[in-house]
């Protein structure tokens, strides 16, 4: 069992913490919040060891899993790979893609391993037709939520579009050409509502929508490729395939047969795979000690994360090119 520690008690590193005390992959050691307050409360509440300083926590463990706000990522990232630490670290990876570079060069030097918290990655919808979504042309991915005062310290496109961003990044085997956006500041200081047309050099379009301030929650991506559609629920863990195929000579009476302008049928037909239900995040947690484990490449790799970050702060930059057009 690898001994691992979280950085961050709040919402989501108590869920973490939460995960990783049940896993059978992991010792959990304990964790540090920049709090006293919260950090007091949380190991009163839960029971779990609670460290006075980062460097203590990062002395005791193997595993760093940090859970702290963005701006606080790349110090304590830096920090644990230079003391030869492995690390997980919630998406998005760093606050600009400079220090991203930075981590991914430390952790080369340093021989640790490290993975991105992008957890839709490891959604069992998506995972069920990932396999199955081969060189999409048009995806079209919306990532509506509820006005939740928790992550509008970011804009939008960093707290939710990113996580499009890399399913689709995941998928596509291509590089991004073209990057056109724009975005709309309701309630908070950064765009509330935006909107992103990312296009790829071997012609494939994503066209993403992303908000936090809608009256109903809604994750949902569809990709459309050569004779077939797929769709992934995110929030509901479902799927869709739809596949086309060459009508046969006389098709039964429940066949759903169309017909082009050239005389070509095609048969649809549906191939939804199962859905094997799991906890995305105690996967994504489990995986990445495999990978430490059996020193195989982590799912989502420091690199992927970087990427991410990348192509979402060209989003960002769209906005104000739109603006001053």
């Amino acid at each position: 069992m690898l001994k691992v520690g979280v950085l961050g008690a709040g919402h989501l590193g108590k869920i973490h913490l939460k995960l990783l005390n049940q896993s059978k992959k992991y010792e959990l050691v304990g964790f540090y919040d920049a709090s006293s307050e919260n950090a007091e409360k949380v190991a009163t509440e839960f029971g779990y060891k609670k460290f006075d300083s980062i460097d203590e926590l990062i002395a005791a463990v193997d595993v760093v899993d940090v859970v702290t706000p963005t701006l606080s990522h790349f110090e304590v990232a830096k920090k644990t790979i230079t003391e030869g630490k492995h690390l997980f670290i919630e998406k998005p990876i760093t606050n600009t893609f400079a220090e991203a570079e930075e981590l991914i060069a430390l952790a080369e030097k340093h021989d640790v391993k490290g993975q991105v918290g992008h957890v839709e990655r490891f959604n069992p919808a998506f995972r069920a037709v990932a396999s199955r979504i081969e060189n999409p042309m048009f995806i079209e991915a919306h990532r509506l939520a509820e006005f939740n005062p928790r992550g509008t310290d970011v804009p939008v496109v960093l707290d939710l579009m990113i996580h499009d961003i890399d399913a689709v990044l995941s998928v596509v085997k291509s590089k991004v050409k073209n990057i056109n956006a724009s975005g709309v500041s309701v309630i908070s200081d950064t765009p509330d509502i935006a909107n992103a047309r990312i296009e790829f050099e071997n012609g494939c379009v994503a066209n993403l929508t992303a908000s936090r301030i809608s009256m109903k929650n809604m994750r949902k991506s569809r990709f459309f490729q050569r004779d077939a559609y797929i769709s992934v629920d995110f929030l509901e863990k479902k799927c869709e395939v739809v596949k086309m195929k060459d009508a046969p000579e006389t098709p039964d009476d429940y066949a759903m047969v169309l017909q082009n302008a050239e005389g070509v049928k095609k048969q649809i037909y549906f191939d939804n795979p199962d859905v094997a239900p799991n906890n995305a995040i105690l996967d994504e947690l489990e995986t990445f000690a495999d990978a430490i484990n059996n020193n195989t490449t982590p799912i989502v790799t420091l690199e992927q994360g970087a990427e991410a970050l990348r192509i979402a702060n060209g989003v960002i930059a769209s906005f104000s090119k739109t603006k001053s057009q």
